[in-house]
């Protein structure tokens, strides 16, 4: 009779797999919690680690402070974008959106609540969801990735119940104008797309990359980021980052940023960015670069601002992408420290 062999990994091997790992991730995603003291953080590997921010933030604050209180594999595939309601942890990866109860996240019971797929062409079709928005007038999430697609799904009973069909190719990135109620989509395709939804119509298309002063041809035509502030937009990607006037569609702000941007955000009287390169950017609406804070990661692909009335202490901005730290800024001028998956 033949002895059944172990395959166990060695104590030491499996240091030196998870450092190798360490060194290869790439934090995609990041969402705050509800009560604002903790931070939801998801990489390329499929895991979300939660951190505690109130303890991190803390005067007693050690090392072990700065590490996840709770990691557990959410997702096959990497974890692409994250959006927290009131009671969940939304995340999204390869194909679906699956949800977690975050009273049971935070005592380390990390089941799923449920998982849900878009009605793709085919069933062999698994596109990634690049972007989730939460639309909390119509208690709504849109979803949108690799199937060119914006499709909604009601919270409330998790059906899907439209998709938003024109871009022709796949979408990077997805913000709301809360007033109107109108969700703006920008993608490979080079467009930022505007579509009202109560009407389920595109109302308006900016091919950014076919303006003049805003192209760079050598960049590409891709669209990676985008938000809005009433009848303002920012975006940027390959085209160069860019403030509009929505309802004239003209090109008001050209900022001097030559690395193409993945991040961007309106913050009281500025615009932060972030992309390829170290620093968080503060930019002055009349595109003056105001100041660039470094931080850990060769390149960011993720900006979290927590503003969560419910815990002003942890009022923070976070920085992720190519490294498995998440950087802290206390203030916008420098970082405070760093989270480490």
């Amino acid at each position: 009779m033949e002895r059944a062999v172990s395959y166990a990994v060695p104590l030491g091997q499996m240091e030196v797999f998870q450092a190798l790992q360490r060194l290869h991730m790439t934090i995609f995603s990041q969402s705050v919690s509800p009560c604002g003291k903790f931070l939801a953080a998801g990489n390329n590997y499929g895991q979300i680690a939660i951190f505690s921010l109130s303890a991190a933030l803390s005067s007693e604050a050690k090392e072990e402070s700065k590490k996840p209180v709770v990691t557990f594999q959410a997702h096959d595939g990497p974890v692409y974008s994250m959006v927290s309601t009131d009671r969940h942890l939304l995340s999204a990866g390869d194909g679906e959106v699956k949800a977690w109860l975050w009273a049971e996240i935070l005592k380390k019971g990390c089941k799923e609540l449920w998982r849900r797929q878009p009605p793709y062409r085919t069933s062999l079709e698994v596109p990634e969801i690049n972007a989730l928005l939460l639309v909390p007038k119509e208690n709504s999430l849109i979803l949108a990735g690799g199937d060119c697609q914006l499709h909604t799904m009601d919270l409330e009973t998790g059906a899907f119940t439209r998709a938003l069909r024109g871009h022709t190719d796949y979408i990077h990135c997805l913000a709301l104008r809360e007033r109107s109620p109108e969700v703006l989509s920008g993608g490979e395709d080079g467009a930022v797309r505007l579509w009202d939804l109560r009407t389920a119509k595109e109302v308006q298309t900016i091919e950014v990359y076919k303006h003049e002063e805003c192209s760079r041809p050598h960049n590409g035509r891709w669209i990676g980021c985008l938000a809005t502030d009433s009848d303002w937009m920012v975006c940027g990607g390959g085209p160069a980052l860019t403030l509009w006037h929505l309802r004239s569609s003209t090109p008001t702000t050209i900022f001097p940023m030559r690395a193409p941007q993945k991040h961007v955000t309106f913050y009281q009287d500025l615009i932060l960015s972030a992309g390829q390169g170290r620093c968080v950017n503060q930019w002055q609406l009349s595109g003056e670069l105001k100041a660039q804070v470094p931080g850990s990661s060769p390149g960011l692909l993720s900006l979290s601002l927590n503003q969560q009335p419910a815990a002003p202490e942890c009022k923070v901005l976070t920085a992720a992408g190519n490294s498995c730290r998440v950087d802290v800024f206390t203030n916008l001028g420098y970082r405070a420290f760093s989270l480490s998956f």
